[in-house]
Parts: structure tokens; sequence; C-alpha cells
């Protein structure tokens, strides 16, 4: 089988892209005065350095990230949220009105609006059942197995939720480096939920296969939601075009400080996913107990899926008390599911003692 390169499966204008380069990318070493990007030289807020643009590089924070996560420092790309990782890879490999992504539903909602933002088809494919793969309907949509060269109109990335919003499932990873190896485009791993989960990550294949690219995200564990720091591991070639691609100073100086900071307490953090680790475990439990609760699926994510008898009631039933679930019962293979995200031992008790009072 030949595999199609990563550079073919770039758009064209994309490959021949000369980026925008301002004097902080060109520039190494200590300087005293700047007078190269029009910045104001008044700093107004309490000399916070808020008037001088960031790193465009974030070479400090991908240090800390490597040293920290244990994650290839040549290898990341960092943005504004997993969500620019995600269109950047439309923006590089998809012709508008003509290529086509394979989503796997139900799956997170982005997916399928960063397609249609791009212009780009989409195919689904839905999981069994239990919220398995269905590998052999993957490879009869998307052609898993695809020689020759590139063609207008193939399916050119293929997004692989692990563990997965919102079944909260992981995936095994001999399933995973299959599909990636014989998937003749990108394949995408969103590991946003990876910390809360006991498996390996899917980093692990990227040496065996050299068209995947992993998504993370310190919104979830780490605690950083508000700041929106996400982080891309992938292929040299794709860091490359993705660091083409981006808006300059994609990233604040603030962000980039507090994502820094966050690793500073990574011990903490440790503990801190355990603890919800340990409330999923007994929230679950309580959860099957109650009369319209159907099933609670297993998780290795911060939050579970439930099915109840009627989602509807029960949204609104927690919401006139001052409780926000998430309805996800009209989304494909999720009928009567709602989604509940681990909290506080406060939040959930208190979740939990509003429901037991629901009169079915």
């Amino acid at each position: 089988m030949s595999a199609f390169s990563i550079t073919q499966l770039m758009r064209p204008n994309i490959v021949s892209l000369k980026p925008y380069s301002s004097a902080r990318n060109e520039f190494t070493g200590d300087a005293e005065v700047f007078l190269d990007a029009n910045e104001n030289w008044r700093d107004f807020v309490r000399d916070s350095g808020l008037n001088r643009y960031p790193d465009p590089a974030q070479k400090s924070l991908k240090q800390k990230i490597a040293k920290v996560m244990g994650l290839p420092e040549a290898n990341l790309v960092i943005g504004n949220g997993s969500d620019e990782m995600i269109d950047l890879m439309f923006r590089i490999f998809c012709v508008p009105h003509k290529d086509k992504v394979l989503i796997i539903e139900p799956t997170y909602g982005a997916y399928s609006v960063f397609a249609a933002i791009n212009d780009t088809g989409v195919s689904s494919c839905r999981l069994k059942e239990n919220f398995a793969l269905d590998l052999p309907r993957m490879e009869a949509i998307c052609h898993l197995v695809n020689n020759g060269t590139p063609q207008t109109g193939m399916h050119k990335m293929l997004f692989i939720c692990s563990p997965n919003n919102p079944s909260g499932n992981s995936y095994p990873l001999k399933d995973i480096a299959m599909i990636a190896q014989r998937f003749s485009g990108i394949t995408i791993v969103d590991e946003a939920y990876y910390e809360f989960s006991d498996k390996p990550s899917a980093v692990s294949l990227m040496e065996s296969c050299p068209r995947l690219v992993v998504l993370r995200t310190f919104s979830k564990s780490w605690g950083l939601a508000n700041v929106r720091v996400g982080i891309a591991i992938a292929p040299l070639e794709i860091v490359e075009t993705m660091h083409k691609v981006k808006y300059p100073y994609n990233l604040s100086g603030v962000a980039q400080e507090l994502a820094e900071e966050v690793l500073n307490h990574a011990d903490e953090v440790a503990q801190n996913i355990e603890t919800i680790k340990a409330e999923r475990a007994r929230v679950a439990q309580q959860l099957r107990s109650l009369p319209f609760v159907e099933q609670v699926f297993p998780s290795d994510a911060n939050f579970l899926l439930v099915r109840v008898l009627d989602p509807d009631n029960v949204c609104l039933y927690l919401r006139e008390r001052g409780i926000i679930i998430r309805n996800r019962s009209t989304l494909r293979g999720c009928f009567g599911c709602v989604r509940i995200t681990i909290g506080s031992r406060r939040e959930n008790d208190i979740l939990l003692k509003v429901l037991k009072q629901m009169e079915v």
C-alpha cells in the first residue's frame, strides 16, 4: 500500500504559503529597546507588560509542557483552545466545497461545526450501541486503504474523540493504531479528557503512525477553561504548517503565564483528578439506584452519560432548582440520555439529594 505524504494531503495554496513574520519571530537574544512592533511604550496596568505582544512561538510554555507532561517539544503547537487546533487542521488540509472528513457519532459537536464553517463535507459513522468503534463500517465509508495520489473529494481527516464526548468511553489503542495506519488521510485523536482515564495515550502511537495528530487541552483536568489553551502533538511537517497558518500572536501572554503557573501545581492537579474519579464512581453508583435511571454508562472522563425515562423532564426539574446538566437525548445514539459533569463533592451531593426527591 502506498501512503500519501503529508504535504500531498495539504491544500496547494497552504503548501506555498509565505507566512507573516514579525520581528519577534526573527529576533533571538536580549534587547533593551523594542521599537519593532508599533506597540505603545506606556504600560497602563501596573507594569504588567500588557503593552507588549506575547511570544508568538510560546517557547517557554512549550519547554514547561515538555518537562511536566512528557510531550515532545518539537512536535508541539499551542493555541487558543483545542478548537483553534481543529480549525487550523481544516484550513490546512480541506479544500472548501470539495474535500470531506469522517466524524464518528455521537461525538463532540464542534467537529461538524468547523466542517461547516470551512465548507467541508462530512461523512458520519455511527458507533455501536455500546459506543464501541464499528471498524468494518468505518472502512466501508472512508476507504481506509486508498492507493495512488490524493483525489479531490477524498476524506482528508478522521476525528476520534477518546475518551469520547458524550459517551465517556475510551477506544483501544490497537483499534486507533489500525485506523491511523490504514487511513490515507490525517487521523486526529482528541484527548481532551485523557487525564481522567487509566488508558494509555495515543501519543505513544505517533512513531508508527506518521499521519497521526493528538489534541490535549488545559480546560479540563488542569482547570483553565476560562484561559483557553490547547495543544496539538503532530508530525514535524504539520507543526511547521500550523505555525505558518495560525495567527501571529494566537495565544496571549496572560494565557501563557497562567498555563505555566498551573504546570507548577502538577501534583495538586493529579490529586484532584483522583478525587474526581472517586466521585465519578460514587455518583454513578447512587444514580443507578434511582427509579427513573435506566443506565449509567461506564466513563473514562469527568462526566457520566445517563439514560433516564424522561430526559426533558429531568433537565427541567433540575433547572428549576438551580442545577444545570446537559440534555443529549437528541443526538443519534443517545436516545433518552443526559450528561452530568462530576463536580465537587458538595455539588454532587446537592444533585443527588434533589434527584432523590424527584417524583417519577
